[in-house]
């Protein structure tokens, strides 16, 4: 299956992930069925152009996109499947082994299953943030299992193209220690240390630059579903608090001796902190999309 072939799709789960979906499957001219438990959500999706409501007369999609939290990824798969809505079925949840071995475990038909993730930022409340665009030359992660079928794998390539994205292949453990280094971990950082002002003056509030307002932006995100996906990656995410807090335990720790070396030690680390910022810099200068039909593996 090509993307010019993929016809038909159902999106199931209307916030910015699905309805940005839909939106690019629409635009690209695949006729987008859409379900949302919530009626208020379908409604507003259907009014911004993404589809139309599913109905029981439908026939089976090409596709079936299936953009729940990720504790709601495997019911939802195992209903859809029992119901024969698609050929081919996908998620969109930012969390990859767990949902993985419960599919199995479940007894959810693992060859029309391809497990997925488009890197674009967290989903958020509402269809406030949803964008067509919004997937245009970010990666999008596949997590196939061995067993995977070739066509599959194509109606999930083909989605993919669609969408203006670039496959890139992992196995779900190497993804999910790649969002907890990435995005998981950073986001409970930030909360954190946005936490530190959520009582403070608007006059002491106002002396903050731009530098602080970046650092703490993640926090901005939905707690709720954002909770979610971090108990579904919670060794993961762990493992890197673990780190960062040995960090800072021990440069909190020079402070308090003040010893003579604490400017080279704590310079040690911001120095390291400064590359680290240098290398994010140099790889999203250098990010180009690629083939979406063909998957990086890594």
């Amino acid at each position: 299956m090509t993307a010019t072939t993929l016809r038909t799709a159902l999106v199931i789960g209307c916030g910015t992930a699905g309805t940005s979906v839909a939106l690019a499957l629409t635009g690209a001219g695949v006729d987008v069925a859409l379900l949302d438990e919530d009626p208020q959500a379908l409604a507003e999706a259907v009014a911004l152009g993404a589809g139309t409501g599913w109905t029981p007369r439908r026939p089976p999609a090409g596709i079936v996109v299936i953009a729940t939290p990720p504790s709601a990824v495997v019911d939802v798969l195992h209903q859809a499947q029992s119901r024969g809505l698609g050929h081919v079925y996908t998620d969109t949840a930012g969390t990859k082994e767990i949902i993985c071995a419960e599919a199995e475990l479940r007894g959810c038909d693992l060859k029309g299953y391809v497990p997925g993730h488009p890197l674009a930022g967290p989903d958020a409340p509402g269809r406030a943030a949803a964008d067509a665009g919004r997937f245009t030359g970010r990666p999008w992660v596949l997590c196939p299992y061995e067993t995977t079928p070739g066509w599959a794998l194509e109606a999930a390539a083909a989605l993919i193209g669609l969408c203006g994205a670039r496959r890139l292949d992992l196995e779900p453990h190497v993804h999910d220690r790649v969002a907890a280094e990435l995005s998981h971990g950073p986001h409970l950082v930030a909360a954190a240390l946005a936490t530190r002002f959520a009582r403070s003056s608007t006059a002491l509030l106002g002396l903050a630059d731009d530098a602080l307002r970046d650092a703490v932006r993640p926090a901005g995100g939905d707690p709720w579903p954002w909770g979610d996906v971090l108990a579904h990656n919670a060794g993961p995410v762990a493992d890197v608090l673990d780190r960062l807090a040995g960090q800072l335990t021990r440069a909190a720790a020079v402070l308090r001796e003040g010893a003579g070396s604490a400017p080279l030690e704590l310079a040690v680390l911001l120095e390291q902190g400064r590359q680290g910022q240098a290398a994010l810099e140099e790889a999203r200068e250098l990010r180009t999309p690629r083939d979406a039909r063909t998957g990086d593996r890594v």
